[in-house]
């Protein structure tokens, strides 16, 4: 009997500790910053999936800097966190705090961006396919512009990031497939309104006062949304005499849509957190290696999707 309840106490010990420990779970965030709309959305639900798990979730906004990242990361390892998420500024540099990480036995995990490191440094990566992403955006312009000639600026996200490197690239593969369609000027906006809209205002002052550009191409909906003010400006109208496409689906991209001042958006999820933490908790169960990307889905909106409609939809999510 006396054995018998000494291991029904050992079992109850046991099982009380598995479900602390699982509580009391502490995960360091290190976030890019809050440059537009949807990285401010991916911060709350960010916070929002922790809270749901009863995660102790440790913040850091890194301004767009990444040697804010790399300190907080090292912050993170010092208080000896049980894992990292991080959303990465640039896609270089990261090898050697990395490294420090799993030398610690603490794993990481990407969220929303892809880096330039041995994949042996990261538990794995929850992102969209940005090709992708870019290829559809482009791939809309040339079945709505047809055999007409288009002049195309594009504004850029952040110089080195991954998603200015892959949105450019499927974007080029994709009108690569014409010959009527040509960028003709391509700048950074740092995926951010002003930024945006400071550098449509000198493409519009260099394409004889917007009137020879057919689209602009924008990286995010922030930068499109700075645009469409540039154009307006200029005295054109966004949405018909400059179409307007851009990535990420956040409300304002769908309230200008609705307006006509712009044509189309490919989504990109703020939710990256979820699939981490669920990836995350299988790992720390059984150790199993999870895939070393996990991919979310990317949807293409215009103005027939009922852009209001999709608006009233996001805006609780954070935005």
């Amino acid at each position: 009997m006396r054995q018998a309840l000494a291991a029904l106490t050992a079992a109850l010990t046991l099982a009380l500790a598995s479900s602390v420990s699982a509580q009391s779970m502490t995960v360091g965030f290190s976030q890019i910053g809050s440059e537009s709309g949807w990285r401010a959305a991916e911060t709350t639900v960010t916070k929002q999936e922790a809270e749901k798990r009863g995660i102790a979730l440790k913040f850091a906004d890194a301004q767009q800097k990444q040697e804010n990242q790399i300190k907080a990361v090292r912050g993170f390892i010092a208080q000896g966190v049980d894992a990292i998420l991080i959303a990465p500024v640039v896609a270089t540099g990261w090898d050697a705090v990395l490294k420090e990480a799993k030398e610690e036995k603490i794993p990481v995990i990407l969220l929303d961006r892809q880096i330039d490191a041995p994949d042996s440094l990261y538990l794995t990566a929850v992102t969209s396919d940005q090709v992708h992403e870019g290829r559809v955006a482009g791939e809309w312009l040339v079945k709505d512009v047809g055999a007409k000639t288009c002049k195309v600026v594009e504004l850029q996200g952040t110089t080195g990031s991954s998603p200015a490197i892959n949105r450019k690239k499927g974007f080029e593969e994709a009108i690569a497939k014409t010959t009527n369609i040509k960028i003709v000027r391509s700048q950074t906006g740092d995926f951010t309104r002003t930024k945006g809209k400071e550098v449509m205002e000198s493409f519009i002052k260099a394409e004889g006062g917007g009137k020879d550009i057919c689209a602009v191409y924008a990286h995010n909906d922030d930068m499109a949304v700075g645009a469409i003010q540039a154009i307006k400006e200029a005295g054109l109208k966004p949405g018909s005499d400059i179409k307007v496409v851009s990535i990420d689906a956040v409300p304002d991209i769908f309230k200008a849509m609705a307006a006509g001042e712009a044509n189309a958006t490919v989504e990109l999820t703020p939710n990256m957190a979820g699939p981490a933490f669920e990836v995350l908790a299988a790992y720390l169960k059984d150790k199993k290696e999870p895939p070393k990307w996990i991919q979310t889905e990317s949807k293409l909106y215009t103005a027939k999707d009922d852009p209001m409609k999709v608006y009233e939809a996001k805006k609780g999510l954070g935005y």
